[in-house]
């Protein structure tokens, strides 16, 4: 699992394995924050993360992110209980991968340019329809041609 938490940054689990893997893991990106003895420190980390990519990750990025930061490396946030058997839920995530919403640049452009190039709908929205031939709008009765020449 710890694997899975330093690949994906964020995992999803019962409480209780997030609450074990926290000092695991903590101690694990302790070991890579080493300055002296670096080699000894990838060996000892390589003993348990058994992923290559995963180890050069831990120690290339993951310590340098947290080279400033005495400890205290993950969060673990409660999500309730699961749905089939009632399990406390959580997500565990190291800090500083929180979750950003995509921000769409140009949506917000879109919705205003397409707005300012449509026409807007004007009261006399029933002659237009019957000039198409189209049903009027809902709920507005059309008139008998024959009260409306009276």
């Amino acid at each position: 699992m710890a694997s899975a938490l330093f690949d994906r940054e964020r995992i999803r689990t019962t409480l209780m394995k997030a609450k074990e893997l926290r000092p695991y893991a903590e101690k694990l990106i302790t070991l890579a924050k080493r300055e002296e003895d670096r080699l000894h420190a990838r060996r000892l980390v390589a003993r348990d993360i058994h992923d290559p990519l995963v180890v050069r990750k831990l120690f290339d990025t993951l310590s340098a992110r947290y080279a400033g930061r005495p400890g205290g490396y993950t969060r673990i946030l409660r999500l309730g209980p699961r749905r089939g058997d009632g399990a406390e839920m959580a997500i565990l995530e190291l800090l500083g991968s929180e979750y950003a919403p995509p921000k769409k640049a140009g949506e917000k452009g879109a919705k205003t340019a397409a707005a300012a190039k449509a026409p807007k709908a004007k009261a006399g929205g029933e002659k237009k329809a019957a000039e198409k031939g189209d049903k009027p709008a809902r709920g507005k009765r059309k008139k008998p041609e024959a009260e409306a020449e009276e």
